[in-house]
């Protein structure tokens, strides 16, 4: 099953527009944010994330409910966040 997770962005690339660091659970990944180039995005915003792609801007309200949500599913959550884990970070 493959999920959209809420991740917070840490930090915007400087040399690439459309990448940035997100925080997923602990977990912290790069992410392309070009889908939302129309967002202003800012370390501290919460994405919805899919596949590498940031498809929308959330609040944290929504987030840690959909984070909740995630948590009740278990292995499915689980094996979400060991995918991620494992994922290339450059």
């Amino acid at each position: 099953m493959c999920l959209g997770i809420p991740g917070e962005l840490v930090e915007l690339a400087q040399d690439h527009e459309d990448l940035a660091l997100v925080e997923v659970s602990g977990v912290r990944r790069r992410i392309n944010v070009g889908l939302l180039a129309d967002e202003e995005l800012a370390p501290g915003d919460w994405v919805l994330v899919h596949v590498g792609f940031a498809l929308s801007k959330i609040s944290e309200q929504e987030a840690q409910a959909v984070l909740d949500y995630l948590e009740g599913l278990g292995q499915a959550y689980t094996d979400e966040l060991d995918a991620l884990s494992t994922s290339d970070i450059s």
